[in-house]
């Protein structure tokens, strides 16, 4: 569930109307939680084996309530259904007259889901350099978030060099501008060492850029999660080995607590510390899904064996995490204009320094 739930928009809890809120119901809404999915239906099927009973209905949502007050669910609506006879799934029920609020194809058909897209942090994992001939250089990618537009300042990472964007190229020619969800290729009025792997972003918005980070992992193989054992952890359009560093807690999915643990075992969920060979470019889950998901994939096997979803950087980094916070921000202050373009290169040969 949570890899193919990591792109919707809409998720849809169904309950039994007979069993009321099951431990299934819980791993599925904790899951809706951390993959950040916005708009929850809870559809409380098999209403006709109960008797069309409001009082049951009324009963489920109170416990259904209860278990995610804690989640950060923002938009949920409940409705009373019975697929049997499609009550409440296109046409309204004769049958429950007590229910007023919209059918389940009609809700679907009508949530708003424009205004979830962030189109403030442009994000742009480059997934192919496209060399036809020796005078073309493009950037092959889908827009993770944000807007870009020809002539726009970007900044490739992480190797954190400047260049302006040319063109945008489509298969139908060149357009205005580009944005989340759009698979585009750039093109820069320079060249500029970029491959697979890297992030083009606006140099005045920059997502964090780190060897270690912590997230929540969903795990999904038969065989246990280890810390230390090494992984192939995918990220975006990057491919490269990590291990997680600590496993800081086991979330109880019945209860929401946290227990102390030194692995996951299938269908558990824990919160981590991922050490990375090479450095991401990152954000936190909740801000950008496309930069802050991941999958961890066994490397003898080649299987897909945990989804994670970052949360922040990973507490504990000492100086050097400091360091890289304060350079960004400071960088990020040069580049909106509140500093000179000796401030800038002080900042790139501390770096280098510093090995950052």
């Amino acid at each position: 569930m949570a890899t193919g739930a990591s792109t919707c928009d809409l998720a849809i809890i169904l309950i039994d109307a007979r069993n009321g809120v099951q431990t299934q119901t819980r791993r599925h809404s904790f899951i809706v939680s951390l993959l950040g999915i916005k708009h929850v239906v809870v559809a409380i099927n098999k209403m006709d084996l109960v008797g069309f009973d409001e009082k049951v209905f009324d009963k489920i949502r109170t416990d259904y309530e209860a278990f995610v007050d804690s989640l950060e669910l923002a938009d949920v609506t409940f409705i009373p259904i019975s697929a049997l006879k499609g009550d409440n799934i296109v046409n309204p029920s004769t049958s429950m007259p007590w229910y007023t609020g919209s059918t389940l194809m009609h809700h679907l058909e009508t949530v708003h889901i424009a205004g979830d897209r962030n189109l403030s942090d442009f994000r742009f994992p480059v997934q192919l350099v496209n060399r036809p001939n020796l005078n073309f250089r493009g950037y092959c990618g889908t827009v993770a978030s944000g807007v870009v537009r020809p002539g726009d300042e970007v900044m490739v990472l992480p190797s954190r060099k400047t260049n302006r964007v040319k063109s945008i190229t489509t298969f139908e020619g060149d357009i205005p501008e580009a944005f989340a969800g759009m698979a585009v290729t750039l093109t820069l009025e320079k060249e500029v060492d970029a491959s697979r792997g890297d992030t083009l972003v606006h140099p005045t918005n920059l997502p964090h850029v780190g060897q270690s980070f912590e997230a929540m992992l969903v795990w999904m193989a038969e065989e246990a999660l280890t810390p230390g054992k090494q992984y192939f952890l995918k990220h975006a359009a990057k491919l490269t080995t990590a291990a997680v560093r600590e496993l800081r807690h086991r979330v109880n999915v019945n209860t929401l607590e946290h227990e102390t643990a030194d692995r996951l075992a299938l269908n558990e969920i824990g919160r981590v510390v991922v050490d990375l060979e090479q450095p991401v470019a990152f954000d936190p889950y909740r801000k950008n899904r496309a930069t802050g998901a991941f999958v961890v994939i066994d490397r003898l096997t080649n299987r897909t064996v945990g989804a994670g979803m970052i949360l922040d950087r990973a507490e504990g980094g000492g100086a050097g995490a400091s360091a890289r916070s304060l350079f960004d921000a400071l960088e990020a202050s040069i580049r909106a204009g509140k500093g000179s373009d000796e401030q800038l290169k002080i900042v790139g040969e501390l770096r280098k320094i510093l090995g950052q």
